[in-house]
């Protein structure tokens, strides 16, 4: 049988079709997210001789000195920040403004007397 020829007065078949609502029919199922996706931090586990300088020299001129500061700033494991803040601590560079069980906060040495 040769194929059929389209009419030219006829509408197409698919044309008729679409009186329905736009909204009946099969819905497409709903993809989920990956979620956001945050970068790998490479920060050191020890100090290299440039970091070390810098802490001495940056870190006591902060007002807010934390450990996550410390951290985020040097590019610094935070177990190496608690104990750099420690060390600057003894050595009277810094001062304790709060200590909570876990989240410590100090500010600049100032030379007025307390």
């Amino acid at each position: 049988m040769p194929p059929k020829k389209p009419d030219k007065g006829k509408t197409p078949a698919k044309s008729q079709k679409s009186t329905k609502p736009a909204g009946s029919g099969k819905a497409k199922k709903k993809k989920w997210s990956k979620g956001k996706v945050r970068d790998k931090l490479n920060n050191l586990v020890m100090f290299d001789k440039a970091s070390y300088e810098k802490l001495y020299k940056e870190v006591p001129s902060y007002k807010l000195i934390t450990p996550a500061v410390v951290s985020e700033r040097l590019k610094i494991r935070g177990s190496l920040a608690r104990r750099a803040c420690r060390e600057l601590l003894e050595k009277g560079l810094i001062k304790v403004v709060s200590q909570h069980s876990r989240q410590v906060i100090y500010t600049r040495a100032t030379n007025s007397s307390d």
